[in-house]
């Protein structure tokens, strides 16, 4: 197995969002969270041979950095038909040759039946904008129906809510570590250049 720096390195030449749209809460996940999220469910036996779902795919770093891990297949959703586009340009420069389907869909609503084990991966919004509260709850209601695995990034302080929706939904939170994700300045509303933003990623057993 790859090391996850080694991995890190690999996804760094994955593009970002060109025309990020504020209100799907664009921002790209950055290589080192997702070789970390991307690295952890590997050694839990949760990628090599399984069928992997990115939700919100975007430009496809968590679905670029399960296919360079061994599975089965990848399949990246997201609605946006452009971020789609960028994804597949970033299959290329990563280089991998796992099969991987761009599906374009709501992601909360994804169009898919898969045989076979599932793993979910996402960093799904976290609902920071007004009217789009509580976002990641209509992905982990996907993850649920979809997979037997999930991992999921979360902002700061939602492990009390996801461990809650999981038990509701019959699964349970298995591992639970934080993570930093890197925000570059992307909007205007933005203040500083760069931040580091304190997030929770959650791994869930779904029954």
């Amino acid at each position: 197995m790859a090391t996850k720096s080694a991995l890190e390195t690999q996804l760094s030449v994955v593009a970002g969002f060109e025309n990020p749209r504020v209100e799907l809460e664009q921002y790209p996940t950055p290589p080192t969270l997702a070789a970390h999220v991307v690295h952890v469910a590997d050694l839990n036996g949760d990628v090599e041979g399984k069928t992997v779902v990115d939700l919100g795919t975007g430009t496809g770093m968590l679905a670029l950095g399960a296919a360079l891990r061994g599975p089965a297949r990848v399949v990246g959703v997201d609605v946006d038909a452009e971020a789609l586009g960028t994804a597949r340009e970033n299959r290329v420069r990563v280089g991998t040759t796992t099969p991987i389907h761009w599906v374009r869909a709501d992601a909360t609503r994804a169009p898919l039946c898969i045989d076979g084990p599932v793993t979910v991966l996402m960093n799904p919004p976290f609902g920071a904008q007004h009217g789009h509260e509580h976002a990641d709850r209509a992905f982990l209601q996907t993850a649920s129906s979809l997979a037997d695995v999930s991992y999921s990034v979360h902002n700061e302080g939602s492990q009390e809510f996801v461990e809650a929706f999981a038990a509701d939904e019959g699964g349970e939170v298995t591992h639970a570590f934080r993570a930093t994700f890197n925000l570059d300045r992307q909007f205007e509303f933005h203040e500083s250049e760069s931040r580091d933003i304190e997030t929770e990623v959650f791994r869930i057993e779904w029954r």
